[in-house]
């Protein structure tokens, strides 16, 4: 029994499953999880000390790699200063500044403590904008776990919907109603349905949290136009995509102007933070100016709005160039490597991506929609991921999530990486 097995054992007896996050605990896959001590670069280290070339990078967050320097430097002196006040203070005024400069279509910006929480702001301040009750959101579009987006498709009329997870009322899962993902008609058939009741539709515009689903440019501006003509609003959640595409995330990508947009991971660059933003009208209905409460004992925290500050301030349209064509590198290994390993044991595999995303399924087949992806998707990823993990190359431990690629996976890990692969 390896280290890692013997404090998941020890795990499993004080925290339900062994784990504070269910993606963490290798649910389908031969082993244990692996615990980590320790991240630098591109790199994982196991509490043995083995070395891992990381694609998981926090699921998304770290997008200039493992404690990179110049944030560190910043974090530190941050701390000397103290980690929480519980009042205002200069260092998430300095980011919010930096935001609303950078962003075009923001006027202001509500920080957080997580994209969940992000979402569930948004959520309550697009109902108490509208005067609306129902949310449309999308079957493959994963929101967080706040109540109304633990929503699944439910039998019957197009729209109705039931609960994914128990303890969630019926009374709030009537209120979210579900579509598939590039049916125009089916959001237009809803807003008749259920006229003057939705009060916004939420979407990624840039779906990776049930494999990469890349949108067709019409669908999103056709929602664009339906909750403009239907006078209900506009949320893109950009947790994932948000800095990650761009500064401006997939809305400038798209030119494609949400109501409300929301913010995680890359946001915080690693540390604990999301957001919430829009135009000045809508967001001066949180309180304390408005009438939709939202507060948070740790929001703002000064720790996370220098980490965050510091992170944003090194991805420079030269950086995304880079770590763009390195994602290039990168799949280009990875399919010749899939093709090949075995006597093309993987060879059905292919890397999607996009921008510094990537997702490997096992079809060739464009996927845009959860119903195409293939049903053993989970049972095909098992061998893969086990390949690849004994051979120090760490992805997410799920079918269904995406890799990522940092500024750290520089031409030197992709070297590492061939080695890794090929010898």
């Amino acid at each position: 029994m390896d280290k890692s097995t013997e404090l998941f054992n020890i795990s499993k007896q004080l925290v339900p499953g062994g784990v504070h996050s269910p993606v963490r605990s290798f649910k389908g896959l031969p082993m244990t999880p692996k615990f980590f001590s320790r991240g630098n670069g591109a790199y994982l280290y196991d509490i043995e000390d083995n070395s891992y070339i990381d694609f998981c990078m926090s699921f998304g967050p770290l997008v200039l790699g493992h404690k990179d320097p110049e944030v560190e430097k910043e974090l530190v002196q941050s701390l000397e200063r103290g980690w929480t006040y519980g009042a205002c203070e200069p260092y998430s005024l300095e980011l919010a500044k930096f935001l609303v400069e950078k962003i075009s279509f923001i006027d202001q910006i509500r920080f957080v403590n997580s994209g969940t929480e992000a979402v569930m702001t948004a959520l309550r301040l697009a109902r108490g904008v509208t005067g609306k009750n129902k949310i449309i959101k999308f079957n493959g579009c994963y929101h967080g776990h706040t109540d109304a987006m633990l929503i699944k498709a439910g039998s019957g009329l197009a729209g109705t919907s039931e609960a994914s997870s128990k303890g969630i009322t019926p009374g709030v899962a009537a209120d979210t109603l579900i579509l598939e993902l590039g049916d125009l008609e089916g959001v237009s058939n809803c807003f008749k349905q259920y006229k003057n009741e939705i009060a916004a539709i939420i979407v990624e515009p840039l779906p990776a949290n049930n494999g990469l689903l890349v949108q067709d440019k019409s669908f999103l501006q056709g929602l664009r136009e339906l909750s403009k003509e239907n006078n209900a609003l506009l949320i893109f959640d950009e947790v994932i995509s948000g800095f990650r595409v761009g500064l401006g995330g997939m809305s400038e990508y798209l030119g494609i102007t949400p109501d409300i947009v929301t913010y995680g991971k890359v946001i915080g660059g690693g540390l604990p933070v999301g957001a919430i933003a829009g135009s000045k009208t809508i967001m001066e209905h949180l309180a304390p100016v408005g009438e939709v409460y939202q507060a948070g004992t740790l929001s703002a925290n000064p720790l996370a709005m220098v980490g965050g500050l510091a992170t944003l301030k090194k991805l420079t349209p030269k950086a995304y160039e880079m770590m763009n064509e390195n994602t290039k590198k990168i799949k280009d290994l990875f399919e010749k490597w899939l093709s090949e390993f075995n006597k093309g044991q993987f060879s059905h595999y292919k890397v999607k991506t996009h921008s510094s995303l990537f997702w490997l399924i096992p079809t060739d087949k464009e996927i845009t929609n959860v119903n195409e992806i293939p049903s053993d998707l989970g049972e095909q990823f098992s061998p893969l991921f086990s390949e690849l993990l004994s051979r120090g190359i760490y992805l997410s431990p799920n079918a269904y999530e995406v890799g990522f690629i940092s500024l750290a996976h520089n031409a030197d890990v992709i070297s590492k990486l061939k080695k890794r692969l090929f010898d």
